[in-house]
């Protein structure tokens, strides 16, 4: 069973991930941490992307497909993973899903947390000045202009991979803003709904 958990910054995709590998004995896919396990390694994939991090440059899509290739295969990955921040474009999620069709372990579905913007910034700000208020460190990257950034960019680049997986009649949209147990349920009655690998038949809330 492999899932894809789509939404912007503080929607609670690694709060629901955490939930799916605890319930399901699936495991969360970083490709940052397999980008340092592959260089700590010394892998002819992990020397290819450091030759280009070294030079300033981005890795490619064809060494991070690679390296989920070779990952998803490793034992801890038998009964599926959950992709949190990857595929980011149109050109990811396409030569994900040829992977993963070659494979034989395609997409059960793309879980969309769909949030209001607005009240994510707000909470952010309540809980800066809550932890100010006990003067505890607040980190520098933890403010509203830096969220709006991060929010900014995800309407650009990721969103688009949105109405991809629509197309494919992978979609399904659960409201991220209702409380974590009931995300939590609204997700469980996706994956039940589906079967093993069927496209869901009874998704919370189909995107529009």
């Amino acid at each position: 069973m492999n899932l894809i958990l789509l939404g912007p910054p503080g929607a609670g995709k690694g709060t629901q991930a955490k939930k799916l590998e605890d319930k399901y004995g699936l495991k969360q896919l970083s490709t940052g941490d397999m980008l340092r396990a592959e260089v700590a390694a010394g892998t002819d994939l992990g020397k290819q992307a450091k030759a280009v991090m070294d030079a300033g440059g981005l890795v490619s899509d064809d060494i991070i497909i690679a390296m989920i290739e070779n990952r998803i295969q490793q034992a801890d990955c038998a009964k599926g993973v959950i992709f949190d921040g990857f595929p980011r474009t149109v050109a990811q999620a396409a030569a994900l899903e040829t992977m993963l069709a070659k494979k034989g372990h395609p997409l059960l579905a793309a879980i969309e947390l769909q949030v209001d913007e607005a009240i994510l910034v707000d909470r952010l700000n309540k809980r800066v000045a809550e932890m100010q208020s006990r003067g505890e460190a607040v980190r520098s990257d933890d403010n509203e202009e830096t969220l709006r950034k991060r929010l900014q960019e995800f309407r650009n680049k990721t969103a688009p991979i949105i109405p991809f997986y629509q197309g494919k009649s992978l979609l399904r949209s659960v409201d991220g803003m209702a409380s974590i147990d009931v995300v939590e349920a609204a997700i469980d009655k996706i994956l039940v709904g589906s079967g093993a690998g069927a496209a869901p038949s009874a998704p919370s809330a189909q995107h529009p």
